[in-house]
């Protein structure tokens, strides 16, 4: 089975530039999805799963190959998998493939395989500094506060942090949404909403950190 695989970040984007060309396909698999979900998890990705297990998939063409993955690693083990499953990756942008005409590895397709290998330990690489000079800058800022892996923060110790006081404070106020808060105190709602579940472990919101039996305060 030869199929077109194509993904767009969502249903209002045009996928036309992908699908310019779809004569000569058994399957044309669409999926409208961010790129950050791994191929195989995807709901077409899933289906060009099952014909890998299965063994009907022969050949799966893209228009470009970070259509593969949602990072460079993820590119370079979804290649390197079908490569070696015998399966025939053709992509357009850049123009590579695989498998070369006769069944051999194409010696390109090893040339970037080297090439992608690289750039991920290149990537990780970047993102570690990256983690470790934000980690230096929060720490000189007095703002870093972590913990040991494998611990946790007791409600009160959570409780006491200056950012969940900020989010108390926002909250107790009555007059603003957490995506308000969100982008005040730049921080997620998932925060926003363990900050509040913490606050009132009897059902009744703190007003104080150090007085949990105050009155309850309407929140929206």
């Amino acid at each position: 089975m030869i199929v077109l695989y194509s993904r767009c970040s969502g249903v209002g984007q045009n996928i036309s530039r992908q699908l310019t060309k779809t004569e000569g396909y058994d399957n044309i698999l669409t999926d409208y999805c961010s790129g950050s979900i791994p191929l195989f998890e995807r709901p077409q990705g899933s289906q060009l799963k099952s014909m890998i297990e299965n063994g009907t998939l022969k050949r799966m063409d893209v228009h470009s190959i970070d259509r593969l993955g949602r990072s460079t690693l993820d590119v370079l083990s979804v290649w390197t998998d079908l490569t070696q499953r015998g399966i025939v990756i053709e992509c357009k942008n850049p123009n590579i493939r695989n498998i070369d005409e006769n069944g051999n590895v194409d010696k390109f397709s090893e040339l970037m395989l080297s090439i992608l290998s690289t750039m991920s330990q290149f990537e990780k690489s970047l993102i570690r500094e990256r983690q470790l000079e934000g980690i230096k800058i929060r720490k000189e800022k007095g703002l870093y506060g972590g913990r040991r892996i494998g611990t946790t923060d007791s409600t009160e110790r959570f409780l006491k942090k200056k950012r969940s006081q900020d989010i108390l404070n926002y909250l107790s106020k009555g007059t603003y949404s957490y995506d308000e808060i969100s982008k005040i105190l730049s921080v997620s709602t998932t925060t926003i909403t363990k900050v509040k579940k913490k606050g009132r472990p009897t059902g009744r919101p703190v007003t104080n950190l150090m007085e949990c039996s105050s009155p309850p305060l309407t929140w929206s």
